[in-house]
């Protein structure tokens, strides 16, 4: 793996850690480090394969998706998680009144699929 790969899971693990400690005191919080640390992940998969950095989070879905289509190693809900998580951090981020509220249920179900998503990256 490139020394920034790892870099990019050690930054995953970090908002991982951090999601963790908010889970059930601040879950909005915990939801939306969910985000980083998918996105960190699926960037340490795109540098270690590619050499290259995703400049946009469509870029990164898009080259992600295409580097692990055919990758059996990657379940299709890991491909998902991109996309749901960044959903989780706009509502921390942008939303308001009742729009703005993560359950703990939902913290604890994007962190799980966050920390499964980093043990199963092939990268």
């Amino acid at each position: 793996m490139t020394p920034e790969a790892e870099r990019f899971l050690d930054k995953a693990r970090e908002s991982l850690a951090d999601a963790r400690l908010d889970q059930t005191t601040v879950p909005r919080i915990a939801g939306r480090e969910a985000y980083p640390s998918a996105c960190h992940a699926a960037e340490a998969l795109v540098h270690h394969r590619t050499g290259r950095v995703a400049k946009t989070h469509r870029g990164l879905r898009a080259e992600f998706a295409r580097l692990t289509r055919h990758d059996m190693r990657v379940d299709r809900p890991f491909a998902e998680i991109l996309g749901q998580a960044y959903e989780l951090k706009s509502i921390a981020d942008y939303g308001t009144g009742s729009e703005a509220v993560v359950s703990v249920a939902t913290a604890a179900a994007a962190i799980e699929t966050a920390a499964r998503f980093m043990a199963a990256s092939p990268a």
